[in-house]
């Protein structure tokens, strides 16, 4: 038996053919339709990227215990089990993270990996001299943007660029094992994770009217962009996951030719979405985890059951992906593992709820039909805690002032008997402002309102309460959204009601440009640039005291007021918005003589 894994990032369900979408060229995901079974009803886990990566290891959710970060000592890795059991695991990626301190230990667990370098700012290629920056709509600028300018230099060619790269290896790969058994090839490519770079190739599928700045990398905020940019920006996003069809087709081509089909399992799938203008918003982790992030395309082959062109309605989770695997290759999952083995032969249900949620954010839970969003019972978003042995964040270890504080945490019940590094954690997310929602799908499958129904809550917060659990979440996190650690859920405990007036005033949307005085320096203006100029800087350093000086200006510096306002709604509001810019226009008018 051999298994193919294709794994994309941020692959959005509701732009791919099988799920309804109309626009978007992408023949081959509607062949891969035809020949699997189809997964209506499939949901993110633990987010964003590496904490995804690490469920699909462990079958087992981790954002109510950590943060972005490694595998531990202590965890089950997928890979790793079917590398012990005799069976040959490859690992073909493009994907950067993985080259970081929050991603380190995931390729090691492979059998043999390759990687293809360059994409979203990997620090690849090395110019010291400063590269050609051109106009470009995205205002918040690390250093990972410059040396994207730089990558982009040496990915000239599709045939250069790091996804045809990883496709040709796991092709490469194919050829050489085709007559070979027992093996699992994880094909993974980044894409189409922004930057949404490709060739003019997929451009020229969406024929459009656009000459303004370039804009292939939103950051993760409101929209405030113009509706040409936006639509300009999704047709960018589209070429991408056209090459990535591409791609995919490669795969299935090369199944076909080889009558794979006849004992090869094949899995397409994805970590999360990616929100590209719907309900006025870019990216992802900022705001609450609407469906385009989480409810995520799944296919399925299995050679066992030869089911194709069928669909799925059984609620499935990433999670769910290790033991599928573990068990198509006869290896039984461990104990710790939460998954179960897709239902691929039938429709048949595995999960009452699925549970999904980022760390220090919302904790969030479905049962197919309705949507529970819960949110901190307060602003200050405590206790949260991070329980550890591999104290690293995406691309740093922890600093000392981190671990000043640190203490050791009785084991949980899927440490092995170990017991782990309780850290105090931080978040830049401000789930509080967006306070709890609960959404019916079968009355509003776009989620653009949310309901107050006292029974479903209570009902739903149960379900929620049961699966943190399951998943022994340490008793921080009951206490941090306002839920009891033991016992029944109880009317005193719900909140979507006593949250809705902040819930509402989040959903207002920001003021667009345009809605502002046209001024020489403005809430447009990039807020490095107002510091810069003497009295634009007085006025910022009287209406926000807390901006002028803060550490963070490194990072959100080349960003505008508007832009940073998206992020801290609750301290720069649209009021104190246009006070400044009133402030700002002021400085055009001359004064009396």
């Amino acid at each position: 038996m051999r298994a193919i894994m294709v794994m994309f990032d941020s692959l959005n369900r509701h732009l791919l053919p099988p799920y309804g979408a109309d626009w978007t060229h992408a023949p081959n995901f509607a062949r891969l339709a035809e020949r699997t079974a189809t997964f209506d009803n499939c949901w993110a886990g633990s987010m964003p990227c590496m904490p995804a990566r690490r469920e699909i290891h462990t079958g087992r959710h981790n954002f109510l215990h950590r943060s972005w970060g490694p595998l531990e000592p202590f965890d089950d890795s997928m890979p790793e089990l079917l590398k012990r059991a005799g069976v040959h695991t490859h690992l073909v990626t493009d994907h950067p993270h993985y080259w970081e301190d929050g991603g380190a230990t995931y390729h090691p667990r492979y059998s043999s990996f390759e990687f293809f370098r360059g994409q979203e700012g990997d620090p690849w290629k090395a110019h010291v001299a400063d590269p050609a920056n051109p106009a470009d709509l995205k205002r918040i600028r690390r250093a990972s943007y410059r040396q994207d300018l730089v990558n982009r230099q040496y990915m000239d060619t599709e045939e250069r660029h790091p996804q045809t790269l990883t496709f040709d290896a796991g092709l490469e790969f194919l050829r050489t094992n085709a007559d070979q058994d027992r093996w699992f090839l994880q094909i993974e490519g980044f894409d189409p994770h922004e930057p949404f770079f490709t060739h003019q190739r997929y451009k020229d599928l969406y024929p459009h009217d656009y000459d303004g700045p370039r804009f292939d990398w939103p950051d993760y905020k409101p929209v405030t962009e113009t509706a040409q940019q936006v639509q300009h920006a999704r047709y960018e996003y589209a070429a991408l996951l056209s090459m990535c069809d591409h791609s995919l087709g490669r795969v299935l081509d090369f199944m076909d030719e080889r009558a794979m089909w006849n004992d090869t399992m094949l899995i397409v799938c994805t970590d999360h979405g990616l929100l590209l203008g719907e309900k006025d918003w870019w990216g992802k982790s900022i705001q609450p985890w609407f469906n385009e992030l989480v409810h995520l395309p799944l296919f399925v082959w299995d050679p066992r059951h030869g089911v194709t062109g069928e669909r799925r309605e059984s609620l499935v989770q990433t999670i769910d992906l290790a033991p599928t695997l573990l068990e198509f290759f006869g290896v039984e999952p461990t104990a710790d593992m939460q998954g179960k083995p897709l239902p691929v032969a039938a429709d048949e249900s595995i999960h009452d709820g699925a549970l999904f949620g980022i760390f220090g954010g919302h904790v969030n839970v479905t049962d197919g039909r309705y949507v529970y969003m819960r949110a901190p019972a307060s602003p200050e978003n405590t206790p949260l805690d991070e329980y550890t042995l591999m104290p690293t964040h995406m691309n740093s270890r922890f600093s000392t002032d981190e671990l000043a504080n640190i203490a050791l945490a009785e084991p949980f019940s899927f440490t092995k008997g170990v017991r782990t590094l309780r850290i105090p954690g931080r978040t830049f997310i401000d789930a509080y402002q967006f306070g709890t929602l609960l959404f019916d799908l079968e009355t509003d499958p776009e989620q653009r309102n949310p309901i107050v129904d006292d029974s479903q809550e209570l009902r739903m917060a149960g379900l929620l309460a049961d699966l943190m659990r399951a998943n022994d979440a340490p008793p921080g996190q009951f206490t941090r959204l306002g839920l009891p650690v033991t016992g029944p859920v109880a009317m005193e405990h719900l909140l979507v009601r006593a949250q809705r007036e902040q819930a509402e005033r989040a959903a207002e949307p920001l003021p667009r440009p345009e809605d502002f005085p046209d001024s020489r320096l403005s809430v447009v203006t990039p807020i490095h640039e107002l510091l810069a100029d003497r009295v634009a800087g007085d006025i910022l350093r009287q209406r926000l005291p807390m901006l002028a000086d803060t550490e963070m200006l490194q990072v959100f510096g080349t960003a505008s007021l508007l832009d940073l306002a998206a992020l801290v709604r609750r301290i720069i509001t649209p009021d104190l918005l246009r006070a400044v810019a009133d402030d700002l226009s002021a400085l055009d008018v001359p004064a009396p003589r």
